[in-house]
């Protein structure tokens, strides 16, 4: 990977070259514009010189068309000001043995660095060398501009999401990138964890800072296209020059809005952000607190806020973030890995978080589209944000358990780990090797059966205690007559050895069902 080019050559950089340092130079005024930087450096003798310039030279001149003319000279400065010179670099002589006032006065006033060189001093050497500086640092930038266009291209036709275009560029920049969208919200990050960390801490400040003018390393470019903004990438703290990080910044804009004109993504940015911080919490792998930065970022209030983790099986997340606007809750929404779409509110202290949460819940239900049964999972509200992640790992537990619960059984519109009971418990034990021995052996007769008889037992024996052994309820649900239902009972008892009759036997058999259904997920 090619290395960024070295800084623009400033003032003070061009005076501390071996070459300019053997002409022992003085810096007579503007010596607070010394980090000016030169863009090229121009031997001049004409008093008109100027006219002449673009803006950006470190100007070489004698004086000697300018000796005796008091006019000339302050003129000579005035119109190196105006032309937006770098400097000016006057080798005493013959024409100047000492500085002279009126250019030096002049140069003050207009704030331009005026350098007096004390000793005999080929021009020509310093020329040479900052010109050639100047060609390889160009040159060094064009390479990276190709590099950097080349990568990222590559990445957009291979389908790279778009973490790993903003690592590539993060790479090249070596310093954080933040993707935000019109109001600041951030969308994306990279770099270093704990650079861009420090950068999420303070972010809602630095980023008015960052909207404005640039400077500090603060290189932005604006995203959109077809004459419509929608967000924009920043590099924060570049330490490069000024012109290397602009180049850096458009580069990545492009690749950026040619990533999303392509849908480089089936999630929208937005969606992604929420989604990575969601799941970063529920994994626990990255510590709560580390996360906060990331989440004020990303625009969730997290000041003096309760916390309502929730969890939905089979949501639609888009039309879950649709309800929470319509009802102005703040909150993000994200589908996690297993399917199931986690949902964090957040609420200011005084409001109550139940009765929030079940109106989201019933609205939910009732608006089309809402996914599986509209049935929320909820875990108890959290005050302090390092109980999130628990927060959301219990409601994401919730969601799975009442997904078991069999068809056509009523459950709670919000659903809460009091609510699941025994079912609940065995998911968390689902895994336990003596569980599932357990859950093979009780149900052996059953589970060996290849027939189609046998396979239609199993729903039955499910229903059955599921309703608390309520037989008109399970012929209800499975459309079947009393006497039906009488002989698959009996079907299950003998396959089974047990008699459901007896609660000891039924609650084993029960205890064995629900293992099974969670082991099978």
């Amino acid at each position: 990977m090619p290395t960024a080019p070295e800084p623009a050559l400033s003032v003070r950089q061009v005076l501390g070259l071996e070459r300019v340092l053997a002409g022992e130079p003085e810096v007579v005024a503007g010596a607070s514009h010394l980090d000016r930087p030169v863009r090229w450096v121009h031997v001049a003798e004409a008093p008109d010189v100027g006219v002449m310039l673009s803006g950006g030279e470190m100007v070489l001149t004698t004086g000697v068309l300018l000796a005796g003319d008091v006019e000339a000279q302050a003129e000579y400065i005035r119109s190196l000001h105006r032309a937006e010179a770098a400097a000016v670099v006057l080798g005493l002589g013959r024409a100047f043995p000492a500085p002279p006032d009126v250019m030096r006065r002049a140069a003050e006033r207009c704030g331009l660095p005026m350098v007096v060189l004390h000793r005999p001093f080929p021009f020509a050497e310093l020329t040479e060398e900052v010109q050639s500086r100047l060609v390889r640092r160009k040159f060094a930038a064009v390479s990276l501009s190709e590099a950097v266009r080349t990568a990222l291209t590559g990445l957009i036709t291979a389908g790279a999401p778009l973490q790993r275009l903003l690592d590539e560029v993060a790479s090249h920049s070596a310093c954080p990138v933040v993707v935000t969208n019109l109001a600041h919200r951030v969308l994306a990050t990279a770099g270093e964890r704990s650079a861009v960390d420090d950068v999420l801490r303070d972010w809602e400040r630095i980023a008015r800072q960052a909207g404005g003018s640039e400077g500090d390393g603060w290189v932005r470019a604006e995203l959109g296209g077809r004459g419509e903004r929608w967000g924009r990438i920043v590099l924060c703290g570049y330490r490069g020059d000024a012109a290397t990080g602009r180049l850096l910044a458009d580069r990545a804009a492009e690749a950026l809005v040619l990533h999303r004109m392509l849908g480089g993504s089936a999630h929208s940015w937005e969606e992604q952000s929420a989604q990575s911080l969601l799941t970063d919490l529920v994994s626990g792998v990255v510590p709560a607190r580390q996360l906060l930065p990331r989440a004020r970022a990303a625009g969730l209030p997290v000041n003096r806020r309760t916390f309502v983790p929730l969890a939905v099986r089979d949501g639609d997340p888009a039309h879950l973030d649709r309800v929470l606007r319509m009802l102005g809750l703040p909150g993000l929404v994200a589908e996690l890995a297993d399917g199931a779409t986690a949902v964090l509110l957040s609420l200011a202290r005084d409001q109550d978080a139940e009765a929030l949460t079940t109106h989201f819940a019933t609205r939910l239900r009732t608006e089309s589209g809402g996914g599986g049964k509209g049935v929320v999972a909820a875990a108890d509200p959290r005050i302090l944000w390092d109980d999130v992640p628990a927060g959301l790992r219990e409601a994401q537990h919730v969601a799975d358990a009442v997904a078991e619960t069999p068809a056509g059984l009523d459950v709670p519109v919000v659903v809460r780990l009091r609510d699941v009971h025994l079912r609940g418990l065995i998911r968390l034990l689902r895994d336990d090797p003596h569980v599932q021995s357990f859950a093979e052996r009780e149900l052996d007769g059953l589970l060996c059966g290849g027939g189609a008889a046998d396979q239609d037992l199993l729903p039955v024996l499910r229903t059955y205690l599921a309703t608390g052994r309520n037989k008109s309820r399970t012929a209800q649900l499975h459309h079947v007559s009393r006497p039906a239902l009488y002989r698959r009972l009996e079907a299950i008892e003998a396959r089974l050895g047990v008699d459901l009759d007896d609660f000891e036997q039924a609650a084993s058999v029960h205890i064995a069902l629900l293992a099974h259904d969670a082991q099978q997920g």
